[in-house]
């Protein structure tokens, strides 16, 4: 998928209907919709008392949900599927319900099969309240394949075909 000639912000869809973080059809999940714009990936969010933590501020792993399903998102822009290794959450400032948050992830570099990204949180304010970083792992296809029925979320990984690892970078893989 790429962006229009515009330069404008291109919707990215759900990973699947269900998804915690993205899927539509989830009246439990974050229910994110994700754009990318140029080498960057964001979604405005709004924690609600389904994310809550401490009275009025969202729960720390709501947040963490967040970050590591929009992280998900950077395989747009590197073109392979990939899955967390890691996530760190740096939580700045409380997160209040009902108040937007951007969230903006980008692939800060690549080493292998490796893939080092951050995060940033801000509210609508300007202030930044959580960040985040993780790495995630450059996998194949049938990685997730061995797990059930891919259904549409097979159908985009296919799209990353092209980047998929070669057997001497899967050697030692968990």
């Amino acid at each position: 998928m790429s962006e229009a000639l515009s330069g404008e912000p291109v919707r990215l869809p759900p990973h699947t209907p269900a998804c915690m973080g993205c899927g539509p059809d989830n009246p439990h999940g974050l229910q994110m919709e994700v754009f990318r714009s140029g080498q960057q990936v964001y979604t405005d969010l709004v924690f609600d008392e389904r994310h809550g933590g401490a009275p009025g501020l969202a729960h720390g792993g709501a947040i963490a949900a967040a970050c590591d399903d929009l992280f998900g998102f950077t395989l747009w822009i590197v073109g392979t599927p990939a899955v967390t290794r890691n996530l760190a959450i740096g939580y700045v400032l409380p997160v209040p319900l009902h108040h937007p948050h951007r969230i903006v992830a980008r692939v800060d570099s690549r080493e292998g099969r490796a893939l080092h990204v951050s995060a940033t949180g801000t509210g609508q304010d300007g202030i930044v309240r959580f960040t985040a970083t993780a790495m995630f792992v450059a996998v194949d296809v049938e990685h997730f394949a061995a797990h059930g029925d891919l259904g549409a979320f097979g159908d985009m990984l296919e799209r990353f075909a092209g980047a998929r690892p070669s057997a001497d970078d899967r050697e030692g893989e968990d």
